[in-house]
């Protein structure tokens, strides 16, 4: 049997975005193998989800920073022994430092073809001038190693068809949202409010992502405190290592009684439809499955002007340019005045959603996989 192996630095994030990947080399005959450090599980707090699953799994020590030489040095050398021991006939590996070490092992193992998407380079317009002076000249050597380069959004994908060296370069619509389940989540919004213990007689802000830096929860917290308006409240779904941060920056602020923490929420579609509004503060994305489902689920929406989200979001009055609070107050108070129900916004987030559904992602994966098995 051919054998695939996924690389990833954290476990959760095959089965969080990758299993329509995974069911499709499957089809294909292959035997799937997984190497992520699963003592660092993401997006959620354990690796149940792969049960049952077919896939074989193998622990790398992945770390994220790419500033610990001496844990990297060692997760290559277990990588580069998982190549080696496997002999896989094709190797597709994701986040920064999973695809940094993996094109590096498998070069050194002579194991091809080795497919990298890259989901947001960490240089991009308006990154950190050190951003750009490491992993750009990073990414640019390694492209060499790079039978099929993937970018998820147009920003990415013109720097890699343009500056880069791999083979075959292509775009794809993010890793695909599942329209249909989507489309036919049916609740009862006071009775899912009830559960939650959440009121029933508020307006409901959204976010979803981790509670890091990057997601930049701060910014909107500061915003409700400018807000001062006790009919809405802020639901963030989400765990992470600012947790205790957020949570003591809501008492100083006073909005601690107006700020929800859900954590990892597996009822994520459900929650959706009892918001009245979803808000996308980051600093940094690659193509946002969050702010993706949050449109398709017909929620009008509050984001900022970064790489990904320009990509998704038309209605320029709720792109916010300059990050600051006092802004997403504005844009806040805004979206809860309007009457958004016949303004056309909704409709209009749900249509842009279908452009970037699972089964058009599928189909070009497919295709780049079979193009992949002929090489």
């Amino acid at each position: 049997m051919k054998k695939a192996l996924l690389v990833t630095t954290v476990s959760g994030f095959v089965p969080q975005f990758e299993m329509g990947n995974v069911k499709i080399l499957q089809d294909m005959g292959y035997e799937v193998h997984y190497a992520a450090n699963f003592h660092t599980p993401s997006y959620g707090n354990d690796n149940k989800r792969l049960d049952h699953t077919g896939i074989i799994q193998h622990q790398v020590d992945f770390v994220r920073s790419p500033y610990k030489v001496k844990e990297n040095w060692r997760a290559y050398k277990q990588l580069k022994r998982v190549m080696h021991e496997g002999k896989y006939d094709l190797v597709h590996c994701h986040t920064p430092m999973g695809g940094v070490l993996a094109r590096l092992a498998a070069h050194r193992t002579f194991t091809s073809p080795v497919i990298y998407t890259a989901h947001g380079f960490h240089f991009y317009q308006g990154a950190p001038k050190k951003n750009w002076l490491l992993y750009y000249p990073m990414e640019k050597f390694l492209s060499r190693y790079t039978f099929q380069q993937i970018c998820i959004n147009k920003e990415d994908y013109k720097i890699a068809k343009t500056k880069f060296q791999a083979a075959y370069v292509n775009y794809i619509p993010g890793v695909g949202i599942d329209l249909n389940k989507i489309d036919s989540v049916n609740i009862n919004i006071q009775d899912k409010k009830k559960v939650l213990g959440l009121p029933e007689n508020k307006k409901i802000l959204l976010s979803v992502g981790e509670l890091i830096k990057r997601k930049n929860h701060e910014t909107v917290i500061k915003a409700l405190a400018l807000l001062n308006d006790s009919s809405i409240v802020y639901v963030i779904c989400g765990q992470g290592e600012l947790e205790g941060y957020l949570k003591n920056l809501c008492k100083e602020l006073k909005v601690d009684e107006q700020v929800y923490f859900l954590g990892y929420r597996e009822d994520i579609l459900e929650i959706y439809r009892i918001a009245d509004a979803f808000v996308f503060p980051s600093w940094q994305e690659g193509l946002p499955f969050a702010l993706l489902e949050a449109m398709a689920s017909s929620l009008p929406v509050i984001c900022s002007d970064i790489r990904g989200n320009r990509d998704l979001v038309k209605d320029q009055e709720f792109v916010i340019k300059t990050n600051k609070p006092e802004e997403y107050c504005l844009a806040i108070r805004n979206i809860f005045g309007r009457d958004l129900k016949y303004s056309g916004v909704k409709e209009k987030n749900w249509l842009i959603a279908r452009e970037f559904g699972k089964e058009k992602v599928e189909k070009i994966m497919r295709k780049i996989y079979e193009r992949a098995i002929k090489a």
